[in-house]
């Protein structure tokens, strides 16, 4: 599943390329978007604005239409220039956006609909989303706080549960454990409040700093060496960057997601 700092690169994006143009053209592969498109077609609208809240992506359009969508693990959004050849097949089309000078093309994301702007507040895939991590005005005491609740389960799977706060996927959540010194499995009853602190202002801090570093890929060591920009993640037997332990890593949660960490760094709790 995608970071947030991923797609608020692709809302910053496609907001660069397509904000105040008209709409030429839309397609898609999905039945139910071309169902709500002949009642209220998009071709001649303006697109407005392009933000990310969370993990999903809200394209707003004049008239009060929003395009929502959320790429799960595969999808994603490419730019073109009208004519030039997608690096996707065809078939991975699932939605196209067309003005008169970019081509927005949306390949393999399974989740998307349209939501009247009116009601964008209690559409239920929005109203699940936690306080986003990138969104300016975020209140990072009150996300320690919700954190901090969920004392009976294990800091790596709540890290990962965006209905607590959006935007820290599967990298950020090994390289935050990893700058803490907690082990995944520590529950978060066990966490002392400083340190829950710590994560939170770390992932708004690295959230925000590598949607803005985007051409050098997203980094949490501040190292500029090649193959230095991690800590943990990806780097199962090797060793760790502080003290040579070699990096473990297992299957975690209900998704089975790989979590990373030092075993010496982070002590599994007793």
């Amino acid at each position: 599943m995608p970071e947030g700092d991923t797609i608020a690169r692709a809302a910053t994006a496609l907001h660069g390329a397509l904000a105040g143009h008209e709409v030429t053209r839309f397609a898609t592969a999905l039945a139910h978007l071309a169902r709500i498109d002949d009642d209220t077609p998009l071709a001649g609208r303006t697109v407005e604005r392009c933000a990310a809240q969370g993990k999903h992506l809200l394209i707003s359009f004049s008239g009060g239409l929003v395009l929502r969508t959320h790429m799960r693990m595969h999808g994603s959004w490419h730019l073109y220039r009208p004519g030039e050849p997608w690096q996707r097949p065809a078939r991975a089309m699932r939605c196209v956006i067309e003005t008169a000078t970019r081509v927005a093309v949306a390949f393999d994301v399974p989740d998307a609909e349209f939501i009247r702007a009116g009601e964008l507040r209690r559409n239920r895939a929005l109203g699940r989303v936690g306080p986003d991590l990138l969104a300016p005005d975020v209140d990072l005491a009150a996300v320690a706080a919700r954190i901090a609740a969920e004392g009976d389960r294990p800091l790596g799977q709540v890290l990962l549960d965006q209905r607590v706060a959006a935007g820290i996927g599967n990298v950020y959540r090994s390289e935050l454990l990893f700058l803490a010194g907690v082990h995944p499995e520590t529950l978060v009853a066990a966490v002392p409040a400083e340190v829950i602190a710590a994560v939170v202002a770390d992932a708004a801090r690295l959230l925000r700093v590598n949607t803005v570093a985007s051409v050098r890929g997203r980094n949490t060591t501040g190292r500029a060496a090649p193959g230095q920009a991690l800590w943990v993640y990806n780097r199962t037997t090797r060793p760790c960057r502080r003290c040579g332990t070699p990096i473990r890593s297992a299957a975690d949660g209900l998704e089975a997601r790989r979590v990373y960490w030092c075993p010496r760094c982070q002590a599994a709790p007793v």
